[in-house]
C-alpha cells in the first residue's frame, strides 16, 4: 500500500442525550477535536433533524471529519480521515469521547490509500 493517510471509524455508545442533540456544542468540539488533531480547518456543515438527531461534517485540508448523532440510542457514529504526517487523528477521537461522555467506543483504522506491493508513505501535498 501507497499509504496517503488514517481513517478512524469510531462507534460512541452510552453517550449522553442532551449533547448528542445540542448542535452548536456538537459543532464546536468537533472544530476543537479537528484542531488538536493538528488539521486545517476549511470549513464545517452541521444539520439539526426533527425530532432529534444531528449529521455534521468539518472539511479539513487533510480530508473531512465527521459525525452522526442517534440521541435515542445515546449513539454517534464518528469519521475521522486525516493525510499527512503532521496530524493525529487519534487525538481527535479520544477528545469527542470526552466530550460526548461516551462511557464505550469501539474504533477501526483503515490506512487509505493506492494498492501497491511496495509499502510506503506517500507525502500529503
Amino acid at each position: 500500500m501507497r499509504a496517503l493517510g488514517r481513517h478512524l471509524i469510531v462507534e460512541y455508545t452510552n453517550c449522553s442525550t442532551d449533547v448528542l442533540n445540542d448542535i452548536v456544542f456538537l459543532e464546536n468540539s468537533m472544530l476543537e477535536a479537528a484542531a488538536l488533531a493538528g488539521t486545517t480547518i476549511v470549513k464545517s456543515v452541521f444539520h439539526q433533524y426533527s425530532p432529534q438527531g444531528i449529521s455534521g461534517v468539518v472539511v479539513i485540508a487533510e480530508s473531512h471529519m465527521s459525525i452522526h448523532t442517534w440521541p435515542e440510542y445515546n449513539y454517534a457514529a464518528v469519521d475521522f480521515f486525516t493525510c499527512g504526517q503532521e496530524t493525529d487523528p487519534l487525538v481527535a477521537c479520544m477528545y469527542m469521547k470526552e466530550k460526548l461522555q461516551s462511557d464505550c467506543h469501539t474504533l477501526q483504522e483503515i490506512v487509505r490509500g493506492i494498492p501497491s506491493i511496495v509499502d510506503e508513505v506517500l507525502e500529503h501535498k
